[in-house]
């Protein structure tokens, strides 16, 4: 499966670049780990929060420039009927299982 708009081996090189970059800082990470006293220690845990709240940021500023927020309210009641419905099919499955297992 390609990315959207992408040739299949585009992608692919793309999805490869993009592990290796994930294994190298897990690998990084794993490195630094046992050492006590010495590397990066608080100052990465520090630009590791703040990466995390600008990326939040942007998110949150992607989904409200992009109207999203506009029909919120139409997906908010998709989901509510969703979860009641999920609900209810298995108070009533559980039910039936009861009742047929004689645990009644």
């Amino acid at each position: 499966m390609a990315v959207e708009g992408m040739p299949l081996v585009q992608a692919s090189v793309y999805v490869l670049v993009l592990l290796l970059t994930i294994l190298a800082g897990m690998g990084t990470g794993y490195a630094a780990r046992g050492r006590r006293g010495r590397g990066p220690g608080r100052a990465l845990e520090r630009l590791t929060l703040f990466t995390i709240v600008v990326l939040i940021f942007s998110l949150g500023f992607g989904i409200g420039s992009d109207g999203l927020l506009a029909s919120l309210p139409a997906v908010g009641l998709n989901a509510l009927g969703i979860a009641l419905l999920s609900i209810a099919l298995s108070v009533l499955f559980v039910a039936a299982v009861r009742k047929g297992a004689r645990l009644e």
